[in-house]
């Protein structure tokens, strides 16, 4: 249900990237070699009017984009790609190296969803704890506030949204922030956790049918068409929690229950960058190839934020700001390589 594939690019219109194992319904892709934006498609939203995926990215508060010559199917091994002579975002020109994250769902699958006030249209796999909901914002003014079905079953652990036709932050909501039914963070910002848009959830927590939304436009503007990505700790598959750094060289251990494939952290208690890291740009230890959800930098090897990729979950190996600050928190995801009974240490 996840898997990392690195390929280069061809500039051909029908360039077929294989090797996934499965159909993709979430797709993220960054070129690593230069600065270009972390592209983001899943087939919940599907193709646009110009046969090609629907793509946000997650380095900058833009609308949905609807391009041409980009991302052209979700295939059962895989993704084809076109030429990229539409250059707003980059996925396939000739000699670029790019790294390419898919997670598995339901095959496309959607469902509308009665659960809250209003519907929404949801694609679930409970099996791996995701979940991909659509639907319509209706504030127009103070007091507005309505509830939407997401089809887990069980209490989010995090929700990602973004506005697809109005160009607001991307909003997450994590179960270990602050007061997390009021605090936020940015994915598109290095911001510390921030208080200051209260209404983004009503200040209700999630349930396990339920998220709510209140007077707030990057979650609930009136007729704005929204995306939201939920997510549910899985043993043996996923972890969403948060550790504390111990400036030390010799760091925190963060216990997954498996080994990881992919991690993406962020300190919650000061401004720093997002970073994630993979077992694909980095085959063995120490994982120190950083890249940025909210920058559009180059992939970069970070001297000040190693870890360790382990069999039961992940050490931190520097003392850098970015992930092992002195008594700083840091929130993560992890997804796992091989659940942990068959998992080997590196």
């Amino acid at each position: 249900h996840f898997n990392t594939v690195l390929y280069s690019g061809n500039g051909s219109n029908s360039h077929a990237i294989t090797g996934v194992g499965f159909q993709p319904d979430w797709l993220w892709i960054k070129r690593r070699d230069g600065a270009n934006s972390h592209v983001l498609m899943d087939s919940s939203r599907g193709s646009g009017s110009n046969d090609s995926l629907r793509v946000l990215i997650s380095n900058v508060t833009d609308v949905e984009y609807d391009l041409n010559d980009h991302v052209r199917s979700l295939d059962s091994d895989g993704f084809t790609l076109d030429d990229d002579t539409d250059n707003t975002v980059a996925t396939n020109n000739s000699s670029q190296t790019y790294v390419a994250w898919n997670w598995k769902l339901n095959g496309g699958t959607t469902a509308t969803n009665e659960d809250g006030s209003a519907d929404s249209t949801v694609q679930v796999d409970r099996t791996v704890g995701m979940s991909q909901v659509l639907y319509t914002g209706n504030a127009s003014g103070a007091g507005a506030e309505q509830t939407i079905g997401h089809g887990l079953g069980v209490v989010p652990d995090v929700m990602l949204w973004k506005g697809r036709g109005n160009a607001q932050p991307w909003y997450m909501y994590h179960k270990n922030l602050g007061t997390p039914n009021d605090n936020h963070l940015y994915l598109n910002g290095p911001e510390a956790e921030v208080s200051t848009s209260n209404d983004y959830m009503n200040r209700v927590g999630p349930t396990d049918a339920v998220f709510s939304v209140g007077y707030e436009f990057a979650t609930n503007k009136n007729a704005v068409a929204y995306i939201t990505y939920c997510f549910k700790s899985i043993p043996g598959f996923s972890k969403y929690d948060k550790y504390t750094g111990n400036g030390n060289a010799d760091g925190t251990f963060v216990y997954l229950g498996f080994r990881p494939a992919w991690v993406i952290l962020k300190a919650t208690s000061r401004t720093g960058n997002w970073i994630m890291y993979d077992n694909a740009r980095d085959t063995f230890n120490t994982v120190d190839e950083g890249l940025f959800p909210n920058l559009s930098s180059a992939e970069s090897t970070q001297s000040g934020g190693n870890i360790d990729f382990l069999s039961n979950g992940f050490k931190c190996r520097a003392t850098g700001s970015a992930m092992n600050e002195s008594s700083a928190t840091y929130i993560y995801w992890a997804f796992a390589e091989v659940p942990f009974k068959y998992a080997n240490a590196r």
